[in-house]
C-alpha cells in the first residue's frame, strides 16, 4: 500500500510540474493576430520587457497619422508617457492593461478601443500572464511628439 501511495504521489508531482511548464510555455507562445508581430521594437528602452513593432503605415503628413501593430510579451509595458497630439489604441489580441496617471488600471480585451487625448500621461501593456497586441494610431501629425517619462514600477503595474 505504501508503494502505491508513493507512486501516486510521484505521479501527481510529475503531472503538476508538467502543468506548470505548459502554463509557462503558453505565456511565451506565439500570439494569434492578423498582422505581423514585427521585429524587436527600436523603442524598447522606453519599455519594461520585450515588445515588437510592425509599421502598417509610416508617418504621413497628408493623412495626419501613423499606424503600427505593437506586440507585448506577457508582463511587458510602456513607461509612463504622453503624446502631444494624442493616440488611439485598437486592441487586437491577448489581454492588456491601460492606465492614466491618477486613475484606476483598465483591463483590455480584443475589440476594445482606447482614445488617449493630447498630453494625457499614461501607460499600456500586457497583462502579467498574457501576450498582448494593439494597433497604435498616432493622431494630429506632424505635431504629435511622444514624451517618455519614468518606467512603470512593479507596484504601480500590479
Amino acid at each position: 500500500m505504501k508503494k502505491i501511495l508513493c507512486l501516486i504521489f510521484l505521479i501527481s508531482l510529475f503531472l503538476g510540474e508538467n502543468v506548470t511548464m505548459a502554463n509557462e510555455n503558453e505565456q511565451n507562445s506565439a500570439l494569434e493576430q492578423i498582422f505581423s508581430q514585427g521585429e524587436i521594437n527600436p523603442y524598447n528602452k522606453f519599455f519594461t520587457g520585450n515588445t515588437y513593432l510592425y509599421r502598417l503605415a509610416e508617418k504621413d503628413d497628408s493623412l495626419n497619422s501613423s499606424i503600427a501593430n505593437v506586440t507585448f510579451d506577457a508582463g511587458a509595458r510602456t513607461n509612463w508617457h504622453k503624446h502631444s497630439g494624442g493616440q488611439i489604441l485598437l486592441v487586437t489580441a491577448g489581454e492588456g492593461r491601460y492606465q492614466e496617471k491618477g486613475k484606476e488600471i483598465q483591463s483590455l480585451k480584443p475589440g476594445d478601443v482606447v482614445k488617449i487625448y493630447p498630453d494625457i500621461v499614461h501607460w499600456h501593456g500586457a497583462a502579467p500572464n498574457s501576450k498582448f497586441a494593439h494597433i497604435s494610431i498616432e493622431t494630429n501629425i506632424p505635431n504629435n511628439e511622444t514624451t517618455w517619462l519614468e518606467p512603470v514600477n512593479d507596484e504601480e503595474y500590479k
